[in-house]
């Protein structure tokens, strides 16, 4: 399920789909990512440590950095992109 470089504090979580079937992936894998979330924000962890975020991990980000650093990078965004027409919808848009 996971691999990554732990000894430095990173796991990069992939559960595998194996036979299951799309409706029964999307509910499981869904209710893995919760609880492995859950359990990192619990322990002081984030979402992502060297990598990006992306879009599956993006409904994780506010409730592990808080509002103000979201209200921060967003503010850090409309100073170099004031009509938020780079990467729209992604990462720093308004919550």
């Amino acid at each position: 399920m996971g691999f990554g470089h732990a000894g430095d504090g990173n796991l990069h979580i992939y559960p595998f789909k194996d036979e299951l079937s799309d409706e029964e992936w999307t509910l499981k894998s869904k209710n893995v990512m919760d609880n492995l979330y859950e359990k990192a924000k619990e322990m002081g962890g984030l979402v992502s440590g060297e990598h990006g975020i992306g879009r599956v991990k993006m409904e994780y980000l506010e409730e592990t950095v808080g509002k103000a650093s979201m209200d921060l990078m967003f503010g850090i965004k409309k100073v170099f992109d004031p009509n938020l027409i780079l990467n729209p919808g992604k990462v720093c848009h308004k919550l």
